[in-house]
């Protein structure tokens, strides 16, 4: 495993456990936001399944970058 790899494999793991504690603690998070708001606890659900896709495409930009 080379250098570049090995450090991919790090960002990923990084970001798998990221969004599984927050997929994880999500439910909770919204219940108790869901008793101020419910439009508030549906935002940050949308909010984490965004994020989810933002951190992909940022990720293909960084990767682009490098290619060129």
């Amino acid at each position: 495993m080379d250098r570049d790899t090995r450090n991919a494999a790090i960002g990923a793991l990084w970001v798998l456990l990221l969004f599984g504690i927050a997929a994880y603690y999500l439910p909770t998070v919204m219940l108790a936001v869901g008793r101020v708001s419910t439009i508030l606890a549906a935002l940050i659900a949308a909010v984490f399944m965004v994020a989810i896709f933002v951190v992909f495409w940022l990720r293909g930009r960084s990767q682009r970058k490098k290619d060129h």
